[in-house]
């Protein structure tokens, strides 16, 4: 039986102390002892925007205050069945080097790529070892914050949630742990074959190109990459995954895969 609100509008219209300790479950343990955050009076280092009325919420959790990117960013919403949709989260190593991937030589937002790029930071980023989205190195802690959301939706009375891969490494990483597609399989299914040696994706791939080097073929961070710079002639988008809490639907679209 549900002990929460089913859907984050209810949670939202609470009064701020109880929206918040409810959002503050999203939050793994080892975040307040790691970084040495105090859960109940930290106001500076999680900071929340979950305004009454709102069918969405955000939370951003610091290291440090004064920290210019969090170490863990959650955005959910409520869809119109209904459901709840994860939108982006984000574990980062606040202690790795930052890349401005997410600024063009300008300052504006690249919106993950969408809206321009910054190459030299993208070619910095990415011969430090990072997928396309990513300023800082991650903490590899999706595999225990995944329980972490299915006890939350659980919580909420709902038996599965959703999330948009915004990217192709995301779209692999999430089946690793249990996800399925609702829209996609058939995109992920034909991107594999692609790239296999005399596919399409495969011919494409050119060492003069540092983004699609021959390589990425049997990467997923390489084939991210390549995507990512266009190889598809078409941007990654039109993806929806969900998982059931307690199932593993055993997807896995890129076999015997290598990082």
């Amino acid at each position: 039986m549900s002990d929460l609100p089913h859907s984050i509008l209810e949670i939202n219209n609470l009064p701020s102390p109880e929206k918040r300790q409810i959002y503050q479950r999203l939050i793994p343990d080892w975040v307040y002892s790691r970084f040495s955050i105090d859960p109940v009076n930290d106001d500076e280092s999680i900071r929340m925007r979950c305004p009454a009325g709102s069918r969405a919420m955000e939370m951003s959790v610091y290291h440090q205050p004064y920290a210019i990117d969090p170490t863990l960013y959650i955005n959910m919403v409520d869809t119109n069945n209904n459901q709840l949709m994860v939108l982006l989260v984000v574990i980062s190593d606040p202690e790795s080097p930052r890349y401005y991937i997410d600024v063009d030589s300008e300052g504006h937002a690249t919106h993950f790529g969408t809206h321009g790029r910054n190459i030299p930071e993208e070619l910095k980023a990415m011969e430090a070892g990072l997928a396309p989205g990513q300023t800082r190195a991650g903490l590899r802690a999706f595999k225990e914050s995944v329980p972490i959301f299915e006890q939350f939706v659980s919580d909420m009375g709902h038996n599965v949630f959703f999330i948009e891969p915004l990217a192709y490494h995301n779209a692999i990483i999430f089946e690793r742990y249990g996800f399925r597609y609702m829209y996609g399989k058939r995109e992920m299914d034909y991107i594999h074959a692609a790239f296999q040696p005399g596919g399409e994706l495969y011919e494409r791939l050119n060492d003069s190109n540092p983004f699609r080097p021959r390589w990425a073929w049997n990467s997923v961070r390489g084939r991210s990459w390549a995507i990512h710079d266009g190889i598809l002639g078409h941007p990654f988008t039109g993806f929806q995954m969900y998982k059931k809490v307690g199932e593993h639907a055993g997807v896995d679209t890129f076999p015997n895969r290598q990082w």
